[in-house]
């Protein structure tokens, strides 16, 4: 069921007083391709770590050692692949650095406080 006109534009608004109040957030929630492929370096680092731990645990068990420094190497890339995609969050590529006091420097009321106006509005007006 499609969202009439009226909900249309209070979803808009909704999102608008959200990117206003929080952009970092706001732009976090969305999911972006980079996410994915984030998601996809740490899913290869992990089956790596997995991959190089059979690897270690078959060189203890047959006594060959090169089998077990390999296994012990396979397992330290794939930690690295791991970290490395949990190192810079999707949200915060190619955005410029903003300092804290821009978004705190406007005075403008935050999106609770408008929503806190309007109820207090909408409940005197109720009972005049």
């Amino acid at each position: 069921m499609p969202l009439s006109e009226h909900e249309q534009r209070l979803l808009e608004q909704m999102e608008k007083a959200l990117y206003a109040e929080d952009p970092k957030f706001a732009t976090s929630l969305r999911s972006t391709p980079g996410a994915r492929a984030a998601r996809g370096r740490a899913a290869l680092g992990v089956l790596a770590v997995l991959a190089g731990l059979a690897l270690l645990l078959a060189g203890v068990a047959t006594t060959i050692i090169l089998l077990g420094v390999l296994g012990f190497v396979v397992m330290l890339v794939g930690s690295v692949i791991v970290y490395s995609a949990f190192g810079v969050r999707p949200a915060e590529e190619g955005a410029a650095p903003t300092a804290p006091s821009d978004t705190r420097s406007r005075k403008s009321p935050g999106f609770m406080d408008r929503m806190e106006d309007r109820w207090r509005r909408r409940s005197e007006g109720g009972q005049q």
